[in-house]
């Protein structure tokens, strides 16, 4: 942890030099316009640890949207404003700046969305959820690098704890929970003692969160390097079943979860698998009622649904000398992450060769005739043409068959048999 009172060797150590250029300028213009800039928020936090982070957030005391529009015009960038907010997110090049007129907030009841008006830095630092996260560096000229830390963050930091600012944190926003715990395994830190004693006592809060702002959450985890350790925290602290009372925080998850990491490599994997291996011991009730708890967008709830009902074929999938085209019908409906998720949790090695044989192979096997080459032929069009179609698929997949002229025979063959 560095002891110095200025940080700016830190910025220009782990900051792109582009970024580091920004902010010297971004800092300059607001000093001319008499307002006061600041880097806040996680990257400061990082900054600190010697952890990189791009997401540059500045919060300004003055107004944000017309310093982005001033800031803009130096870098040649795309803007996009929100008023109501007063912020703004510049992007160039491959940069993108998320710019906050400083503010403070009120919550008219517990869960609800915040009522933001402007405010001073302390008063927007004291809104934010953690100690740690609550930090900010000075940018304008004269104070650039200087750290602002009104709430001990950075003790904090050096204690590896997570402390939330006040009492009702929880209480106001039980989103925090989630994020808790998401900072203290991410950072291998701990739950200060007040602060998990005000999460335990607020848990049942996470009732007042609407389902957008939860899934919300639940992708955030996703993303992390080992989400399973948070689900494993969290159903430690009762906060799991808040999700859904069968989910699994457990050593199997983790199991599954590193399973997924290593088919997935490099890329980490998509959230559609790791969303289908925590759903995967519900059933096919239960995981409709988790689709609804999240409110998932089409996609991901096809890929759980899928996950539930291939479940349910796993046994078929398990039978010994199953053909290649048996093993196609079971599983063309259903989606990739799906299979994956189904080949990962279960305990037949021969349902998840069989399920690696179709991703890997099967799938990609296609005939050669067309429908219209079929009515050259003197195929009649309509039901005849697809279930000529479909026996040429099996006899593709089964092996009967390899080339266009095979198949060509095999139609003269049965259109003999059938005249």
């Amino acid at each position: 942890m560095p002891k110095r009172l200025n940080l700016s060797k830190e910025i220009e150590k782990q900051l792109p030099a582009e970024l580091v250029n920004f902010m010297w300028m971004a800092g300059e213009i607001a000093h001319t316009r008499g307002e006061k800039l600041y880097l806040v928020g996680g990257v400061v936090r990082d900054l600190m640890l010697g952890q990189a982070n791009l997401d540059l957030d500045l919060v300004v005391e003055g107004n944000a949207i017309e310093l982005a529009q001033r800031l803009k015009k130096n870098v040649n960038g795309k803007l996009t404003t929100h008023s109501r907010f007063n912020t703004a997110k510049l992007l160039w090049d491959n940069w993108s700046v998320d710019l906050t007129t400083a503010r403070t907030e009120t919550y008219e009841k517990p869960g609800a969305l915040p009522k933001v008006t402007p405010g001073s830095l302390d008063q927007d630092l004291g809104r934010r959820d953690f100690t740690i996260n609550a930090m900010a560096l000075g940018l304008n000229p004269g104070f650039y690098g200087q750290p602002i830390d009104p709430h001990g963050g950075r003790d904090d930091l050096k204690n590896e704890l997570i402390r939330v600012l006040h009492d009702n944190s929880f209480i106001d926003d039980a989103t925090r929970i989630w994020r808790g715990l998401r900072y203290e395994q991410r950072l291998d830190f701990h739950l200060e003692k007040k602060t998990l004693g005000l999460l335990k006592r607020d848990t049942e809060m996470l009732k007042t969160i609407s389902a957008d702002r939860t899934r919300y959450e639940v992708e955030c985890i996703l993303k992390e390097r080992y989400p399973e350790k948070v689900f494993r925290r969290a159903a430690e602290l009762e906060v799991l079943p808040h999700l859904h009372p069968s989910l699994r925080g457990d050593g199997w998850l983790a199991e599954k979860f590193e399973q997924a990491r290593k088919l997935s490599a490099p890329a980490p994997p998509e959230a559609g698998l790791y969303l289908a291996l925590l759903a995967y011991p519900l059933t096919k009730e239960e995981t409709d009622r988790f689709i609804s708890r999240l409110k998932l967008p089409k996609a991901l709830a096809q890929i759980l649904i899928d996950t539930a009902v291939l479940k349910s074929k796993m046994r078929l999938l398990a039978t010994p000398g199953l053909s290649p085209s048996g093993i196609f019908r079971l599983l063309e409906a259903y989606s990739s992450p799906a299979m994956v998720a189904n080949s990962i949790a279960t305990e037949s090695p021969t349902a998840s060769q069989n399920i690696h044989l179709y991703l890997t192979r099967l799938k990609y096997i296609e005939i050669s005739l067309t429908g219209d080459d079929l009515i050259q032929m003197g195929v009649t069009s309509g039901p005849e043409i697809r279930e000529i179609m479909e026996r040429l698929q099996k006899a593709r997949l089964d092996g009967e068959i390899a080339s266009k002229e095979n198949e060509r025979e095999l139609v003269r063959e049965w259109l003999t048999k059938r005249d």
